[in-house]
This record gives C-alpha cells, sequence and structure tokens, in this order.
C-alpha cells in the first residue's frame, strides 16, 4: 500500500536539535526507505503567525528553515517543498475543517489549555493575549495533513495530540465523501521522546536552551559550554546515564565511537571539559555536509527560489483537484 509522508517546520527562530530529530531525521530516513512514495515537507509560516508578527524576523526564518530542509534532502526522490502560504487551498480546507470539528475538542488541545491555566494562575482573564489562531492551530495542521491525503506524519511527541484531532475531524469528513482520506498516522521515535536542551530540560526555543544545527565552532562552542554538569573533579568516575553532555552525545555519536566515550567516563580518564570537546567534534561531523549545503544556499537564495518554486508548482495541482473533490461531494 502507497504512503504519503508530510511534516513541516515553523520558521519562529533559527533550526535546532530538536528541529532535526523531531522532525527532519525521521522524514529524511523514510524518504529514503519509501522512494516511490509522495513526501511533502513544508514551511508552516502561518502557524507561525500565531506567536511571530515581526515582519523583518517572518522574512529572514522562512528562508532559513527553507535552505534546512533542502540542505539536508539533495538525492532523494519524488520529495516537495513549499511555503505554507503559497498553497491557498490549504486555508481554504481550514474553514471547511472548522465546520466539522467540535468547539469542545479545542478546548482541550493542550498547548491552549497551558496558556489558560497560566492566565488563571495569574488572575487574569481566561483568554487573555490568546489569540484565535492559537485555538484553532489544530484545524490548520489538520488541513495541512489532509488536503495532502497524508498517511505518515513524522513529529515531535508534542504534536501528537494535533495528528489525534485530525483524526477525529476526518473521521467526521469521510461520511460525506465517496472516497474516503485516509487516516493519518502520526510517526514519533519514542528512544528521542524528551531532547534535551543545554539546560538539562526539554529543548525549546521558549526557554532559550537550543543547540542551532548550523553555527561557526566558534559560536557552537560557546554553546556547548554552557551544557550544565554536576561538580564531580577531574580524574573521578563520571556517571554518562546522568550527563547532560553524554545524553547530547547519543543524538549525534556512531554507537562504536560512543562506546568508547562511555569508557572513558566509567575509568575517570576524562573530565567533563573533555567530553565537550568530544561532543563539538561529533556534532560538527554530523551535521558537516548539511552546513556546507545550508550555507551554499544562504548565499545563493536564488537557488532556494527556483528549487522552492518548481516543487511548489507540483504542490498546487494536488491542492487544487483535492479541495475541488471534497468541495464538489459537499455541494459546492
Amino acid at each position: 500500500m502507497s504512503k504519503t509522508i508530510l511534516t513541516g517546520i515553523k520558521p519562529t527562530g533559527e533550526p535546532h536539535l530538536g528541529n532535526f530529530l523531531g522532525a527532519i531525521q525521521p522524514a529524511l530516513e523514510l524518504a529514503r526507505n519509501h522512494e516511490s512514495d509522495d513526501k511533502y515537507f513544508f514551511i508552516a509560516d502561518y502557524h507561525a503567525l500565531t506567536t511571530l508578527k515581526d515582519p523583518a524576523l517572518m522574512a529572514q526564518y522562512r528562508q532559513i528553515i527553507a535552505a534546512t530542509w533542502l540542505s539536508f534532502f539533495r538525492e532523494e526522490k519524488k520529495c516537495y517543498f513549499y511555503f505554507q502560504s503559497d498553497i491557498s487551498e490549504i486555508f481554504e480546507l481550514y474553514w471547511i475543517l472548522s465546520c466539522f470539528c467540535p468547539k469542545g475538542l479545542l478546548n482541550r488541545a493542550h498547548a491552549y489549555k497551558a496558556l489558560v491555566s497560566q492566565n488563571n494562575e495569574n488572575n487574569h482573564d481566561n483568554d487573555r493575549n490568546i489569540n484565535q489562531g492559537v485555538f484553532s492551530y489544530p484545524v490548520l495542521m489538520a488541513a495541512d495533513i489532509l488536503l495532502f491525503k497524508a498517511t505518515h506524519i513524522p513529529i515531535g511527541p508534542d504534536q501528537k495530540q494535533h495528528v489525534e484531532i485530525a483524526i477525529e475531524i476526518v473521521k467526521s469528513l469521510n461520511k460525506y465523501l465517496k472516497e474516503p482520506i485516509p487516516i493519518p498516522k502520526p510517526i514519533i521515535d519514542d528512544s528521542i521522546e524528551l531532547v534535551i536542551g543545554t539546560d538539562g530540560q526539554k529543548m525549546s526555543k521558549n526557554y532559550n536552551n537550543t543547540i542551532p544545527i548550523f553555527s561557526d565552532e566558534k559560536a557552537l562552542k560557546k554553546i556547548l559550554g554552557k551544557v550544565q554538569t554536576d561538580s564531580t573533579p577531574l580524574g573521578q568516575p563520571l556517571n554518562p546515564d546522568a550527563c547532560n553532555v553524554y545524553k547530547l552525545l547519543q543524538y549525534v555519536t556512531p554507537t562504536d565511537r560512543l562506546k568508547e566515550i562511555k569508557n572513558e567516563y566509567k575509568s575517570g580518564s576524562i573530565g567533563y571539559g573533555h567530553a565537550k570537546q568530544y561532543l563539538l567534534a561529533q556534532y560538527q561531523e554530523h551535521f558537516k555536509h548539511a552546513q556546507n549545503n545550508f550555507f551554499n544556499l544562504i548565499e545563493n537564495t536564488s537557488l532556494i527560489h527556483e528549487r522552492m518554486a518548481e516543487s511548489t508548482q507540483q504542490v498546487q495541482l494536488v491542492a487544487k483537484q483535492q479541495l475541488a473533490y471534497i468541495k464538489s461531494s459537499l455541494g459546492f
């Protein structure tokens, strides 16, 4: 049975390790294992508008995330890249799906509930500083997925509920369609359920603890130097299972090399300074080829525009056809 793979990244900051592990790496693996299937990878710029209102930053981050996608995908077949905002059919479908989505479903969305709870704790009105885009975010995500009949959605664990909401919406819509839209399946790597940041907590732009994918050596060394460790003195054995540096090494280090480093931890032959040097080296090696591609694209933005434009045309044809079918099925 053929698959359709789809995932996106919001342009709200520099792409970081969490983006890579949660979306890009699983997308790459699926693309390589399913060459004959369609793969849709997009820049979720209208999703970003819920929080990012600075026009200059929006333009900058859109280019950066586009270059990020393109720098990792060089030879993979049947991969389509596009800006969400360039596919107008997504937003027309968003309204249609809104009419099939119970409001109570959105009331229970984790992100919305967290903001309401925060307002309550601070004795504010429940909906203070919560825009409609934040509330209906899951419906727009459902439109992203269902317009292309996506079957497999590589995401981080924090996005799982959004796919579950899309499933509930498509079940309601399918009652009116002669050819039902497939039920999407979230693809989550349980081994990286919680990607830690420099402070040992969940990596998030909100916590200012991210590690960028693309950075020069000097800046990256400074960031990795901030990774929190305990006070075990040099010469004493280190516990790799309790070490944030070692946890980060696990994300970017080949198995054999990781085993060597683990033995050095337990023998006491290295300290945290050495471990951070290892992390710097492994991190640079892991992203070396993608980083070269990335900076080439950023320095030649016409290459980004050319590749995106060609791909977008094909995406628009699919989107137009699918939306027309849904509208016809509903009597329009």
